[in-house]
């Protein structure tokens, strides 16, 4: 899918209806930088842009992200490319999902990791003060469990964000 293309035919379909990128705006609900953005390929329109576009200017949703009105033929071919590229250019990565519910999570339980922190960190501390070894061995102890705990509820909160959401 070219969006330069596809920006292209959205200005010439709006050009030919008599409309500045103002008015456009305003009929969709967005501005005139944001039509403007679609028409020079620079961001694509979301899919509800997609479809009252569509039935603003008579067109498939497939002619529009094609770039041009299509034969019976064309379409077919190009119904399921232009699927795929609009779900890439259009959804974020596991990857990218992950990162970000990680980063959320963290966020969310900074304040209970620093207590945390702080208790192993004065366990450990009492160990070397009382000087006895066990107690510091405890602390390393609770370092791993916290850590372990740390990981598996991150990890928990992340799949069920990624993988329950849908």
């Amino acid at each position: 899918m070219d969006m330069v293309k596809m920006g292209s035919f959205l200005a010439e379909l709006r050009k030919e209806r008599n409309l500045s990128q103002a008015e456009l705006g305003e009929k969709l609900g967005v501005t005139n930088k944001t039509v403007s953005r679609w028409e020079t390929g620079t961001y694509m329109p979301p899919v509800e842009m997609l479809e009252e576009l569509s039935n603003m200017y008579d067109m498939t949703i497939n002619e529009l992200l094609s770039g041009k009105k299509l034969s019976t033929e064309e379409y077919k071919e190009m119904a399921e490319t232009n699927i795929k590229e609009t779900l890439k250019v259009s959804a974020f990565s596991i990857k990218e999902k992950q990162e970000f519910y990680k980063r959320k999570w963290l966020k969310d339980h900074v304040t209970l990791l620093i207590f945390v922190g702080i208790c192993i960190i004065g366990v450990a501390i009492a160990g070397i003060v009382i000087r006895n070894a066990w107690v510091s061995y405890i602390s390393l102890l609770m370092l791993v469990v916290a850590h372990c705990w740390r990981n598996n509820t991150m990890m928990a909160y992340v799949e069920s964000k990624i993988f329950d959401a849908a």
